[in-house]
């Protein structure tokens, strides 16, 4: 499983390959759009901000992955999200929009799953490396 450094190293290379491209590049991986997600952490209160893949959209709403590559624990803009839904998304070349983040209950995940996992088969290998049950969120433009 990926360590705290490897995925805060990952993200500040994807980071600099924006930058170094002036916005233009980074944005897309694997066929997925890649988001910026701002949450509050739980327990600084202080904005944290990840780049995330999204591997589809369910109407207006962007889905996303709490996968952490198959690790056992769920990643800390999960737990951020879980604890305050209010959260600020950041797409290619627009400015950052409040939207409300949710957690797809057992239906929802059952139906969208089999989406994200027949298109992106990482996802269904990371959810064979744990025994904890991959989240999937909603991430909804605010009303």
């Amino acid at each position: 499983m990926p360590s705290d450094f490897a995925l805060k190293t990952m993200n500040a290379v994807h980071r600099v390959i924006q930058k170094v491209s002036g916005g233009r590049a980074g944005w897309q991986v694997a066929g997925m759009t890649v988001l910026e997600l701002t949450t509050i952490g739980r327990k600084s209160g202080q904005p944290r901000t990840v780049l995330l893949t999204s591997p589809l959209r369910e109407g207006d709403a962007y889905v996303i992955v709490a996968s952490r590559g198959g690790d056992d624990q769920h990643p800390a803009w999960f737990l951020n999200l879980r604890d305050n839904p209010e959260v600020q998304v950041t797409l290619k070349g627009e400015s950052p929009k409040p939207m409300i983040a949710s957690v797809a209950d057992a239906d929802l995940r059952a139906r969208l799953w089999p989406k994200i996992t027949a298109d992106f088969k990482n996802y269904a290998q990371y959810q064979t490396k744990t025994e904890r049950e991959i989240p999937v969120v909603l991430l909804s433009p605010k009303a």
